[in-house]
């Protein structure tokens, strides 16, 4: 029951729209000219910056991610906009990729390298980036050292690797790569493009479920996410960061 209550209350929240799309554009634009890359978009979900990204690119794009109905969403899209010859939906795990070393120019993710961790994707993932070839990440991050308690034990719990920019910064050598630039989200973009929608769906399907206890104490629980982010926005929020492959890779 929790599941379907979950998924009836994010279907369709505008996460992928077009403020969020935007920053997807002003990371591509941060690497060189490609002459029709070949890119792997690593937890593409239902793939609104997989699309954009072979718009953009005009290069052959893999979106892989584990979840069935989301991989289902996204093939779907591939055929509306008539990109089947150049996307391809791929069901796979992070944890266990199998595409041949150095086979793409860029590795691309936005907002799923928490559930491998920052460092361990990137370690991981070079390999499959061609020698000097490109990882881009869209990652969550503290806006600010030192966040209210009440905060960092929500998000120590959910994602015990958020860090803040210049922590992240630094571990980017160590990793087998060299910093190209990076850039934060404005603090107000979760609001208005996913818990500002949520708190209104929220209110609609308390209406649906009245009767439903269970369906209820779901929905309490995301109002808490909701309030938690309306107190504390400023300290959290998620920034790119625009990486090349080094020597070290």
């Amino acid at each position: 029951m929790s599941r379907d209550i979950l998924s009836e209350l994010r279907r369709d929240l505008p996460g992928e729209g077009s403020r969020c799309v935007q920053y997807t554009r002003m990371a591509f634009q941060m690497l060189p000219r490609m002459e029709r890359p070949r890119i792997l978009d690593v937890g593409c979900g239902k793939g609104g910056p997989t699309l954009e990204l072979a718009r953009l690119s005009r290069g052959r794009v893999v979106g892989l991610d584990v979840d069935p109905s989301s991989l289902n969403t996204f093939a779907r899209k591939v055929e509306q906009a008539g990109l089947s010859d150049r996307v391809q939906a791929v069901r796979g795990s992070m944890f266990a990729m199998s595409f041949p070393d150095g086979y793409f120019d860029v590795v691309w993710t936005e907002g799923a390298i928490f559930v491998i961790g920052f460092e361990r994707g990137l370690r991981e993932w070079c390999r499959f980036v061609r020698p000097h070839g490109y990882l881009v990440v869209h990652e969550m991050v503290w806006l600010r050292p030192n966040p209210p308690r009440a905060i960092y034990d929500y998000w120590k719990a959910r994602y015990p690797g958020i860090s803040t920019v210049p922590e992240n910064l630094q571990r980017v050598p160590a990793c087998g790569c060299d910093l190209v630039g990076h850039f934060t989200l404005p603090e107000d973009l979760w609001w208005t493009e996913y818990y500002g929608p949520l708190e209104r769906r929220i209110r609609q399907l308390r209406h649906k479920y009245a009767a439903d206890p269970a369906a209820l104490a779901v929905l309490e629980g995301e109002q808490r996410d909701v309030e938690l982010y309306k107190r504390h926005q400023k300290w959290y929020g998620s920034a790119f960061f625009i990486m090349q492959k080094s020597d070290r890779g």
